[in-house]
């Protein structure tokens, strides 16, 4: 396989807690969300994952996976499990349970590029000690939150040990690549721009402007 593409899933349906300014754009219907799991089943070129560990992740999200026989990742926020609206300890245990893979996703979604020395432990070493405890073994993979990341937080993850970093810049990936792009499903999807990022027929220019801008983050 010559390459992959990653989509990212955040919230489906309705909420039952407050949206953070611009998280509505990446929440989708259950129909929407149905869309994208019919079209990529049976596909391996394709992966599934999901941020920001929102309780729709099982009340929703798995049913439809399992009945699909689909596996995904899950990029949990420790710091925010069992608060309203959020995946609980419990919820964890059940997407694992399924045969879900549990990433990290920080501790409380913050920007890794402006944290002090208290915020990031607490994104890069507590989260990460956190989920590891709860599924049983270390948790070595990240998806970074909003996408921001430079030479710092890739170090920085390298360092932790970390084997794969997740970003939201959009575009396909090589299947083993330790940096991978990722697409973000938003909430005025259709048929056709799925079938568009799935067969990789977005536009060239924009395609060479995701390319500049994932080189100008790793070197900033």
């Amino acid at each position: 396989m010559r390459a992959v593409t990653n989509l990212t899933v955040h919230g489906i349906g309705r909420t039952t807690r407050e949206l953070a300014p611009g998280e509505g754009d990446t929440w989708m219907s259950v129909a929407q969300f149905e869309q994208v799991v019919d079209a990529v089943a049976g596909r391996p070129d394709v992966r599934l994952t999901f941020d920001d560990g929102n309780a729709s992740d099982v009340e929703i999200a798995l049913p439809r996976l399992v009945e699909r026989g689909l596996k995904a990742e899950f990029f949990v926020l420790a710091g925010l499990l069992g608060e309203p609206g959020r995946l609980s300890s419990e919820g964890v245990r059940e997407l694992l349970g399924a045969g879900m893979r549990i990433g990290s996703h920080g501790w409380a979604h913050r920007d890794w590029r402006t944290l002090g020395p208290r915020e990031a432990a607490e994104e890069l070493s507590a989260a990460h000690h956190l989920l590891g405890q709860l599924v049983g073994e270390p948790v070595s993979r990240v998806a970074i939150p909003f996408g921001s990341y430079d030479r710092w937080v890739l170090n920085r993850l390298r360092s932790m040990g970390v084997t794969r970093a997740y970003t939201s810049d959009g575009g396909r990936a090589r299947p083993g690549a330790w940096l991978q792009p990722r697409t973000s499903l938003r909430h005025d999807l259709d048929r056709g721009w799925i079938t568009r990022v799935l067969d990789g027929g977005l536009p060239l220019r924009r395609r060479a402007a995701e390319l500049a801008m994932r080189l100008y983050k790793r070197v900033r």
